[in-house]
């Protein structure tokens, strides 16, 4: 089984049974999964917002998170962080 330890090396898959396909051979790697899930100090500085999302987007989302043993909230806020230092670089 293969590791990875950046959410970004996940594909956009075509279908259920490629997503199916790639979860049987790959795992995140610990520090990765330890990361999303961790208390931080902004934890306890967080905002709750609202945010109105398509519920089958929300599906899918929350069944990506389950198939990576995440809340689907922590992995939402990984994929921000992520993305907006992506747009800082």
């Amino acid at each position: 089984m293969r590791t990875f330890a950046n959410w970004e090396d996940v594909p956009i898959f075509d279908s259920e049974e490629a997503e199916a396909d790639f979860w049987q051979e790959n795992r995140p790697d610990l520090r990765l999964m330890e990361a999303a899930t961790s208390d931080s100090t902004e934890s306890s500085e967080s905002v709750t917002i609202t945010l109105r999302i398509d519920p089958r987007m929300l599906a899918r989302i929350k069944r990506l998170a389950r198939s990576r043993y995440l809340n689907y909230q922590s992995m939402i806020k990984q994929w921000l962080s992520e993305r907006m230092e992506q747009e800082l670089k």
